[in-house]
């Protein structure tokens, strides 16, 4: 199973930075066998031409408006019809800047692609304006995210070793 984790954010805007550090995190601890890990920032095309490379899951790492207290972590996993529709269907044209989940999937499919699981690790934001540096409670929620994402991990290599036994 080849699975990419993505850390995505903005690094000048405060909480949003929240992906791009745990990214930065987990690429300190030991490599997983099929798991790369990569901060990609605001490059929501690059992340599209990234994962027409052949990945069977994307996990997302962001900082994510869920109306919970800042530093809640949560995983998520989206409605992946919803998001993967082509870019003309989803409104406002593509910024090549852009991270969301359906931006990034939608372009995806226009470029002809799939990604068969999507989960997104998120953390609510306490502050999202121009600004360098975490706030305290999404900073102290990173090595939760981290454990998150070594969750979700564990998660999809037992539904693969499921499917490869059916």
């Amino acid at each position: 199973m080849k699975i990419l984790v993505a850390g995505i954010g903005n690094i000048f805007l405060g909480d949003d930075a929240f992906g791009v550090e745990v990214a930065n995190r987990l690429t300190e601890l030991p490599a997983i066998e099929g798991v790369q890990v990569a901060d990609f920032g605001i490059r929501g095309v690059h992340l599209a031409y990234e994962l027409l490379g052949g990945y069977d899951a994307l996990v997302l790492v962001d900082a994510v408006p869920m109306g919970e207290e800042p530093g809640t972590v949560a995983i998520i996993e989206p409605d992946l019809d919803a998001l993967s529709r082509p870019e003309g269907e989803l409104g406002p044209a593509l910024d090549a800047h852009s991270m969301s989940p359906a931006v990034v999937l939608g372009m995806l499919a226009s470029l002809g692609g799939t990604i068969e699981r999507v989960r997104i690790v998120g953390c609510e934001p306490a502050v999202v304006e121009e600004g360098i540096g975490l706030s305290p409670p999404v900073a102290a929620a990173i090595e939760p995210a981290v454990d998150a994402v070594q969750e979700v991990l564990a998660e999809l290599a037992r539904h693969e070793e499921q499917e490869s036994r059916a």
